[in-house]
């Protein structure tokens, strides 16, 4: 993790007011290039210090029990949201010996994933986080190989570990007198005063540098839909999603209290962006912050785990493939009680 370099000015959780980005008028929409270094690779994973990652693990590790976040591999066997290839083992018998090997080949996108700083750029200026383009990444290094820059390895070296809350805006909207209508198979918002009203009625604090994870209720609808309704779903380009609404508020909510944010739907915020929408979040948290962003988490047994326990806060541990060069990567995530 890398201090902020010197010259901006920072306020007293050592980053820059939201109404201050971009740091450098000339760049893209809310962009905090340089903050850490014109080379930095980690975004707003440098948050996650040492310091924090052990307050994380002594105040919310307590009894030891774990739940896993992540959906199989093979979740979508047939086809796949985004049209990813799906995954494939090839199970290899080692006659004559009582052995076996395997090969996986699958897209890192489709299922539990999260997405690197190679995966989405700022699409009108054509630039990727600290002003990487396409040309950067398909090329070639200093060293005469691929380049990695930007490259999901960097995220692998540390991993992203830390303290999580979950907002289960999925059980908070049932429990409501009048429920708003949502539904996770049409490009509805979820405004940011509902998630605050979600963890006020849950009772959860949030610390600068969490990891913030929102049930949605994708995971719960999909598994309530017939096979024929998903095909038919996955044929319709662009997709629809309801998500996370795009918008000022929401990006200087995230902005001010996260080092990653993660849900359970295939494209976290609402999906697809209208054409003459000003921004995604995809562009200015993964090109302009270097945020990451996790879909397709499970958080089921999370959330049922959670209720039970009456608590929303808990210990992430997080290990990214070690790719070089890698565009996004299953998570291989454990929430620690």
């Amino acid at each position: 993790m890398a201090p902020p370099v010197s010259g901006f000015k920072l306020n007293e959780n050592g980053i820059p007011d939201f109404e201050d980005l971009p740091l450098r008028k000339t760049d893209p929409h809310r962009a905090a290039w340089g903050l850490y270094g014109d080379k930095d690779e980690l975004g707003t994973l440098n948050r996650l210090t040492d310091e924090r990652v052990a307050a994380a693990a002594k105040n919310e590790i307590k009894t030891g029990h774990r739940i896993s976040l992540n959906w199989p591999l093979d979740a979508q066997p047939k086809s796949s949201f985004f049209q990813r290839q799906v995954f494939h083992q090839e199970l290899i018998r080692k006659d004559p010996r009582i052995v076996n090997d395997d090969v996986w080949t699958f897209n890192s996108q489709v299922s539990t994933q999260w997405d690197g700083l190679r995966h989405f750029a700022y699409q009108r200026e054509k630039l990727f986080y600290n002003g990487v383009t396409m040309e950067d990444i398909h090329g070639v290094g200093e060293d005469g190989k691929k380049a990695t820059v930007n490259g999901i390895h960097a995220w692998a070296e540390q991993g992203i570990v830390g303290r999580g809350i979950l907002i289960d805006y999925h059980s908070w909207r049932l429990s409501q007198p009048n429920p708003k209508p949502y539904d996770s198979f049409e490009s509805l918002s979820i405004p940011l005063e509902d998630l605050q009203a979600c963890l006020e009625a849950q009772g959860t604090e949030v610390k600068f540098g969490d990891i913030l994870f929102i049930r949605s209720g994708f995971m719960a609808t999909y598994a309530t839909k017939p096979a024929p309704f998903v095909s038919a779903h996955q044929s319709v380009i662009p997709h629809h999603f309801g998500g996370v609404e795009r918008s000022e508020s929401i990006l200087e909510w995230i902005w001010s209290h996260f080092s990653a944010v993660a849900g359970d739907q295939p494209s976290f915020e609402c999906w697809p962006a209208p054409p003459d929408s000003p921004f995604s979040l995809h562009e200015v948290l993964l090109a302009g912050w270097g945020c990451p962003i996790g879909e397709l988490f499970d958080l089921e047994k999370l959330a049922e785990y959670c209720k039970a326990q009456g608590r929303w806060s808990f210990f992430v541990s997080s290990e990214p493939c070690n790719v070089p060069g890698g565009v996004a990567s299953p998570p291989n995530v454990l929430a620690i009680f």
